[in-house]
């Protein structure tokens, strides 16, 4: 029995977080949304609401916690397919914007809330992007041999370009987005030679006498 109500308990909370993303739109930020109206398309009482989230604040840095989360796991597995002989830029790349393509709407919500009144959203999200940015740095250090300095200074520029290609694709059409994608994949390109060609500077310079 106990079982049975967790398991609804944990539907009705997935309606929700569904529910507010249902109603986030380029015309609706987060912000705007009401607790009544998410609950209405929940199909719950308002009541019953609180049951699930403190507040609406909570349920919004849910949708952010469980965003970052399942982009960074489909990130994740994007490096793994680089056994099959793909390319790590090209695959991630690919990865990324699919994952915008796809979840738009929370997307949309981190984009407005980055820069928004709100402080826990702030330092939410800052937290997100700091996750890709050390994981990126992680994998430079140890898969690329990147020195630290210049593997943080990489993921951080790759991490900016990216998320600024996403936030430039969300009102594009298919074919605009694909050359979106190709001009990003050339754009880190061109980071990492760039990174690639000052560690090897750096080398030449440190072993002359």
């Amino acid at each position: 029995m106990i079982g049975i109500r967790a398991q609804q308990k944990e539907k009705t909370r997935r309606a929700l977080i569904q529910a507010a993303l249902n109603q986030l739109c380029p015309e609706s930020s987060f912000s705007s949304l009401s607790l009544r109206e998410v609950s209405r398309e929940a199909g719950i009482a308002p009541t019953s609401f609180y049951r699930h989230f403190q507040n609406m604040d909570e349920l919004g840095l849910t949708l952010v916690d469980e965003g970052g989360l399942a982009l960074r796991q489909l990130l994740r597995q994007s490096r793994q397919r680089i056994a099959d002989g793909g390319s790590i830029i090209e695959i991630s790349v690919h990865t990324f914007m699919d994952y915008v393509t796809h979840n738009k709407n929370i997307f949309r919500l981190m984009l407005q809330e980055q820069a928004g009144t709100t402080k826990e959203f702030r330092l939410a999200i800052a937290r997100e992007i700091d996750h890709f940015k050390q994981e990126l740095t992680d994998y430079l250090r140890t898969e690329r041999k990147v020195n630290e300095p210049l593997a943080k200074a990489q993921s951080d520029a790759i991490v900016r370009v990216v998320f600024s290609a996403g936030a430039d694709s969300l009102d594009m059409g298919v074919q605009d987005r694909q050359s979106l994608t190709e001009q990003t994949i050339l754009q880190i390109r061109m980071i990492a030679k760039g990174a690639a060609s000052l560690q090897e500077s750096s080398v030449i310079g440190s072993s002359q006498p």
